[in-house]
């Protein structure tokens, strides 16, 4: 039996370093790149409009006119200001925390727009080289805007 174990042992060191001389080695740091990732700094014009959930296939029926918005990136936070039309004009900067995702940048983000404007909003969206979009929900509204590049 001695015999045996002996040659397990043996056997199971053969393997363990074969197993570490072929696992991958990591690059110097100097040598590895990371994707940059979109570029959604810049301007956005678009639509937002209200919908209801519940009646997803529908449409939304509130589609108020041009959204604009300037996103910038400062201290490695998403900065957004928006800007538009639904009844009366309106401007809100808006801190939107992003991070990349492969070729877009995910964002969340929670603001307090005031009890005129609908109170405590959350939201989430992406954004790509081309298209941002986004869903919102307060307490009153829930709806989505789509802002694409202004050209």
């Amino acid at each position: 039996m001695k015999p045996r174990l002996a040659f397990a042992l043996i056997c199971l060191v053969l393997l363990s370093s074969i197993a570490l001389g072929q696992a991958p080695t990591t690059p110097a740091p100097a040598t590895q790149t990371k994707d940059a990732g979109p570029d959604i700094s810049g301007a956005w014009t678009g639509t937002w409009g209200i919908y209801s959930p519940a009646q997803g296939t529908t449409p939304p029926k509130d589609i108020c006119k041009k959204l604009d918005a300037k996103v910038e990136l400062k201290d490695g936070v998403w900065l957004a200001s928006f800007e538009g039309d639904c009844g009366r004009p309106y401007k809100y900067e808006i801190k939107m925390e992003g991070r990349q995702i492969g070729k877009v940048v995910m964002f969340k983000g929670t603001t307090d727009l005031g009890p005129k404007d609908g109170g405590v909003f959350d939201w989430i969206g992406r954004a790509n080289d081309k298209e941002f979009v986004g869903f919102f929900t307060s307490a009153f509204y829930t709806g989505t805007f789509n802002l694409a590049r202004v050209k």
